[in-house]
Parts: C-alpha cells; structure tokens; sequence
C-alpha cells in the first residue's frame, strides 16, 4: 500500500469548464500540496503528467465516454496504461460490473497489476460490488459511485457514510471515501466511519460550481 491515510483532492475540469487543460489542474495541484493534501486523484494523461510535478501520489483516471455504455471511468487496459505512462501510480477505475467497452473488471484489475505494476483503486457504488473488487485484488476499494449507478439512484445529497462504514468494518484493503464531501465535518465523519482517506474536489477545485452555490443559496433573488 503506498497511498498515505489523509486528504484527496481531486483536481478535474470538464471542456466546458474555464479551468479545463493540465495547465491550471497542474496549478491545482500544486495549491492542493502545499495545503496538506496527500493525494491528487486526475483525468486524462495530460493532466496526470501536469498534476505528477506537484510531487504527491497520483491516483489517475481516464475517461472514455461511449453511447452504449454506462462506464467511463477506465474502462479498458489501453486507458490504463497511457496514465501509468503519464505517471499515475495508481489506477482508478469502475469496478461495477456494468457493461463496458472493455474488459471485465477482474480482468483488469489483473493485468493492470501484472503487467504495469500499478496498484488498482476500485470505484464502486454498492457494498457487493466493493466485496466483489477487493476479491479481484483492488488495493483500495472507493465508494466513489455511490448515488451515481442504477443501483443507487436517486442520488442523496449527503455521502454514503454507511456504506462506508460497512465496507471499513469487513474489508482488509483501505477503504476510501468520495462523493458529496463537500464541508470539513463531513471529512471528519469519513475518518471515524473508517475511512483510509477521502477524496474531495467540487468543493475545492471547481470555483464556477463553488459559486453557482454561493448565488443559488445565498443571493436574495
């Protein structure tokens, strides 16, 4: 296990987004740093070399967006590899066993092991999917889709903290937090639930929906 217990940030911009491209989530990560972030989770290879110089563990992502299936989030060894290459020391991926242009999770998992030598970071939405990953070896298994897959729609407002603790109190690997922490105190509930770490990033590093928040809640209309 080489990813530290303490705080993700996850430094990620859609195209839509003024702060998209490795040159500001490469300035993100450097502010995440020097703000005692352990971690920086990233999409793209790009972004995952850009954000590798702030120095920390990089957890990486590559989304791969398909019409006919739900899952994007690395879904095959190809997208695996290419942010390994870019510097990513640990793979993030769906491990739900939705349908996907890919390979099966197991599948993937094993490979991505063997054959580049990075630890797997398991996103899953369910406590079966999360037994499930930790079985086909994850080194870390997230509750990071929880309230975005069929299975756990609609989508609450708060973070799944059962779920989390559920998967902490049975499972051997780290468990780590993500989805919907969006205040310090809801950071602190993940860590007594158990949590290994816990990755934010709206509520960090994404200033237009920050104040968009801000305007909705707080502006008198």
């Amino acid at each position: 296990m080489t990813l530290p217990r303490g705080l993700i940030v996850s430094c990620q911009a859609r195209a839509d987004n003024p702060l998209h491209g490795p040159q500001f989530m490469g300035a993100m990560a450097l502010a995440a740093r020097d703000g005692g972030a352990v971690a920086i989770r990233a999409n793209g290879p790009a972004d995952v070399a850009a954000v590798a110089e702030a120095g920390l563990k990089v957890i990486g992502i590559n989304k791969v967006f398909s019409d006919r299936y739900p899952v994007y989030i690395t879904p095959d060894f190809v997208s695996a590899a290419a942010i390994v290459e870019a510097g990513a020391a640990i793979v993030a991926l769906d491990c739900t066993e939705r349908a996907r242009d890919g390979e099966h999770p197991s599948v993937l998992i094993r490979r991505i092991k063997d054959e580049i030598g990075a630890e797997v970071f398991a996103d899953i939405s369910t406590f079966e999917e999360g037994i499930k990953a930790a079985g086909w070896g994850a080194d870390y298994v997230a509750t990071t889709l929880s309230g975005y897959t069929e299975a756990t729609l609609p989508k609450p407002d708060e973070p799944d903290l059962r779920l989390l603790e559920t998967l902490a109190g049975r499972l051997a690997v780290p468990v780590v937090a993500e989805g919907r922490f969006n205040t310090p105190d809801l950071v602190r509930q993940a860590f007594t639930a158990g949590a290994h770490a816990v990755v934010v990033g709206t509520m960090i590093t994404n200033p237009r929906e920050i104040t968009r928040s801000f305007v909705q809640q707080g502006v008198p209309k």
